[in-house]
């Protein structure tokens, strides 16, 4: 029998005059290259321009954006990844 994806945290609000959604599954099999049982996206996007962003895109591996620049990202569980995601938002809301 197959094991499926199971959601974890789905939201989206309004936040700082932009819109933050967040989606973060658990997986039966990591998405390459990453090494976790974890598939997510966490954005913020104002004025139509992704503010600051958190994914793990298969064949990139786990990575954030702060405006235009991309940087890899270092996966510790999905609490830190909420944190760390709402950290540079605050950041990137002022």
């Amino acid at each position: 029998m197959k094991t499926t994806a199971k959601l974890l945290y789905r939201e989206k609000r309004t936040y700082a005059g932009g819109i933050i959604e967040i989606v973060v599954w658990r997986v039966p099999d990591p998405v390459p290259p990453s090494e976790h049982p974890f598939k997510y996206r966490l954005v913020f996007v104002r004025d139509g321009k992704r503010m600051a962003g958190y994914d793990n895109e298969r064949g990139k591996g786990d990575h954030r954006h702060i405006g235009k620049t991309e940087m890899p990202y270092t996966f510790m569980d999905e609490t830190q990844l909420l944190e760390d995601f709402w950290q540079d938002v605050k950041e990137a809301a002022k």
